[in-house]
């Protein structure tokens, strides 16, 4: 999912690779710090198993020690371009939603964090035949919408069928490409249903084109989440979507705020997932790294009840947090599975030479700086994270040695080239830390003999923008976590040609056809190892090909209010845990 949404899990075959969580308390010694910061390369990974039948039962487990009432607050850079489920495909869209919206399966967490796939809105995970070609989910009693509605199999129904619409553009693909038929049908809003989602009594059944052993993972996407039928107001749901979670949305100012208060129709009974604490959440909009890591750094007023969702610790602000054993009690930091990269346009930039001189000449060091340092980020060589399963350690463009770049190693491949002076446009979003970054890979690559034209596009809509065709970009800078535990994920949205199109994931537009291969023939693999040494190939072949700068994995450090009890890390979500909250009295 990019942060770019796609802030999932990955691995191999059901096993998962989450991130290691680490310690939300300080290390209890003056002048500790950055010294002791997690590493990327060596943390653990661990399994995101399937649940039974009683883990799916609700209620969550109790916090210990956690209170009912009050008010989390919530500092934000941006709001949110997208809240209709099937339109989601970014990590704070996706955290953002969790206490108002459901979906057949989802992610429960013990106290640590440690994820566990259950059925959310389903009895259970999920019941595979057919070698993965079939699978069938029953439905819970008791669910209800925000209005007192009974969630009825008409909702299920067509919240898969609408994915179809053409006006769902920005979400993820998988079920419309999995589903038998799929690929004719346009949608239920002409009174037409898909014969290959199948309701019998209070169960639905998915028939697949092919085997997916996977596809209970998939269903715990926020993109798959829950719809009712009657309330499907098509494109102006995006605006205000309905619960049937713990939480409904009071009210919400595009830009600048929103609320959520108690849905009286949510029944705990129902719920293995989601505790309901606070009375209220407030999210506020438009508060810049600094701004409001400095909020939480004075922890006044309503900032002692107020965290992150993903506002981290401002560059300028992680030595001053991190080196403080008062501040550190507040900071929770978690090894992320995500990698941020810069995607090439390879339908504008065609020349292998010219894509290999902008690898060389990236100034990887000099933008993990502007990021914070090694408290926050790990110089990245390859897609893979360390902390997934199939990560292959390899360094084509001499990165480890030259982390600051090799402009003369750049300018000699444009001048093999009969490049020199090639213009590229580059899009950044538009935040304080990102028009340094711009600076510093402007001044890199016109250090190497490129002509660099940089445009700062609205964080809002950012990866609306980029996952146009014809965008006009060369360069974008992206983020991916896969968005359910397999290596197919990873790659099949972001890297093959089969996923090229508006509001799709291959930024670079990549299509290749021995990529596209290696990605079909990984993703069937049943062996763990084999696979796992499949997608380090495929990782390595994009690479080969220059479609893309990786440039680091992502280590986060949140701050929080002396008042917001019980801040983890969601591993099965990779945010903070927004359900399991709590207001100090």
């Amino acid at each position: 999912m990019s942060f770019s949404r796609r802030n999932f899990l990955i691995a191999t075959g059901v096993a998962a690779a989450s991130t290691s969580v680490l310690s939300a308390c300080s290390s209890g010694s003056e002048g500790s710090g950055q010294n002791d910061a997690p590493k990327v390369s060596g943390s653990k990974t661990t399994e995101i198993p399937v649940g039974t039948k009683a883990d799916s039962t609700g209620p969550a487990p109790e916090v210990k020690g956690a209170v009912k009432g009050g008010t989390i607050y919530s500092l934000q850079q941006f709001d949110m371009d997208h809240m209709d489920p099937a339109q989601i495909y970014v990590s704070t869209e996706g955290a953002i939603t969790v206490p108002i919206m459901r979906g057949l399966t989802g992610y429960k967490l013990d106290d640590k964090g440690n994820a566990t796939l259950v059925g959310d809105a389903a009895t259970d995970a999920g019941t595979m035949k057919d070698g993965g070609k079939t699978w069938s989910f029953t439905i819970k009693d008791g669910i209800k919408w925000e209005d007192g509605a009974d969630l009825s199999m008409d909702d299920v129904r067509h919240t898969f069928e609408r994915l179809f619409a053409e006006f769902i553009t920005e979400g993820p693909r998988y079920v419309q490409q999995f589903t038998v038929g799929g690929d004719k049908y346009k949608g239920p809003y002409d009174g037409k249903s898909l014969d290959s989602i199948e309701i019998d009594g209070k169960t639905i059944t998915f028939r697949l084109n092919e085997p997916r052993v996977d596809f209970n993972y998939t269903l715990a996407m926020r993109g798959y989440s829950l719809v009712p039928k009657k309330h499907d107001t098509k494109e102006k749901y995006d605006k205000r979507p309905f619960s049937c979670g713990p939480y409904k949305i009071a009210d919400r100012s595009i830009g600048k705020s929103m609320t959520y208060v108690r849905n009286e129709h949510w029944d705990p009974k129902t719920d293995s997932i989601r505790n309901a604490y606070p009375d209220k959440y407030v999210f506020q909009m438009g508060y810049e790294l600094v701004a409001s890591t400095d909020r939480w750094i004075a922890d006044k007023g309503n900032d002692q009840y107020a965290v992150p969702i993903f506002n981290e610790v401002a560059p300028e602000r992680v030595a001053q947090v991190l080196t403080s054993p008062e501040l550190k009690k507040r900071v929770l930091t978690a090894v992320d599975t995500a990698t941020y990269y810069w995607p090439i346009n390879m339908t504008r930039v065609k020349d292998l030479k010219v894509r290999q001189a902008i690898n060389h000449a990236w100034p990887h060091q000099q933008v993990q700086t502007i990021n914070g340092g090694a408290a926050t980020s790990e110089v990245a060589t390859t897609i893979l994270a360390p902390v997934t399963p199939g990560y292959t350690k390899f360094d084509l463009y001499g990165v480890t040695k030259k982390p600051n770049g090799d402009p003369a190693k750049a300018k000699a491949l444009l001048k093999e080239a009969g490049k020199l002076g090639y213009k590229l446009v580059i899009a950044f979003q538009q935040s304080d830390t990102q028009v340094k970054v711009a600076v510093a890979v402007k001044n890199a690559l016109e250090e190497a003999g490129f002509t660099v034209v940089t445009k700062q596009v609205d964080k809002s809509t950012f990866y609306t923008q980029i996952g146009k065709l014809d965008n006009g970009f060369d360069l974008m800078g992206a983020g991916w976590s896969p968005d359910w535990p397999n290596g197919y994920s990873q790659f099949y949205p972001c890297w093959s040609g089969k996923n090229i199109g508006d509001g799709r994931s291959n930024y670079a537009q990549l299509d290749d056809a021995s990529v596209n291969k290696a990605i079909d023939a990984a993703a069937k693999i049943a062996d763990v190892e084999e696979a796992n040494k499949a997608w380090g190939n495929v990782d390595k072949m994009i690479l080969e090909l220059a479609a893309v700068v990786p440039d680091y994995h992502k280590i986060r450090n949140y701050l929080y209010g002396s008042k917001v009890g019980n801040v983890i890390w969601d591993a099965g979500n990779t945010c903070v845990a927004l359900s399991k909250l709590y207001a100090k009295k």
